[in-house]
């Protein structure tokens, strides 16, 4: 009976969307989904923003036991970043560095900080702009940047992921 639910389950989602992602009865996934020039890889980290930086690192490091590294300036981002090593991805704390750093602005509105963004790992950043930009998501920027990783990064509008900021990293 589980079976014949499943069965039928999967035979309308392939049917009536043949877009989306079917779970099939061995537990892996097949995408049905059209072939791009890019692929989606791991998440690369979770960018946190802080108001006290020196705060937070102690945090992560004195309390949680985590590897912190030391703090770089990235003032072409406006922002000081430190990377908090976790066993599958990082976390990015970032702190505002000058007056007109995005972070800064983060901060007036969140007082006591939250998450800023997501980074996702490309294998084409070029390809997926391209991509993107047919499918009206809007790039925060004409090229990509150098990001914290010293790889080419692209932010996409959180207007256009689901209230997202998501960065895409070159792998």
């Amino acid at each position: 009976m589980l079976f014949t639910f499943f069965s039928g389950l999967l035979t309308r989602l392939q049917t009536s969307a043949p877009t989306v992602r079917t779970l099939l009865l061995s537990n892996s996934f097949s995408q049905n989904i059209p072939s791009c020039l890019w692929k989606l890889g791991r998440l690369n980290h979770v960018a946190i923003a802080v108001p006290d930086l020196e705060k937070a690192q102690s945090l992560y490091k004195d309390v949680l036991g985590a590897r912190v590294s030391e703090t770089v300036a990235l003032p072409e981002h406006g922002v000081y970043t430190v990377f908090v090593e976790l066993g599958n991805t990082k976390l990015e704390l970032l702190h505002p560095l000058g007056e007109k750093s995005p972070i800064a602005s983060f901060l007036q509105k969140n007082k006591t900080g939250g998450m800023h963004h997501i980074c996702i790992e490309v294998d084409d950043i070029k390809a997926a702009m391209a991509e993107l930009k047919k499918k009206k998501i809007r790039i925060l920027s004409e090229e990509p940047k150098i990001g914290a990783h010293g790889k080419p990064v692209i932010f996409l509008h959180p207007k256009d992921c689901h209230g997202v900021l998501v960065e895409l990293e070159q792998a």
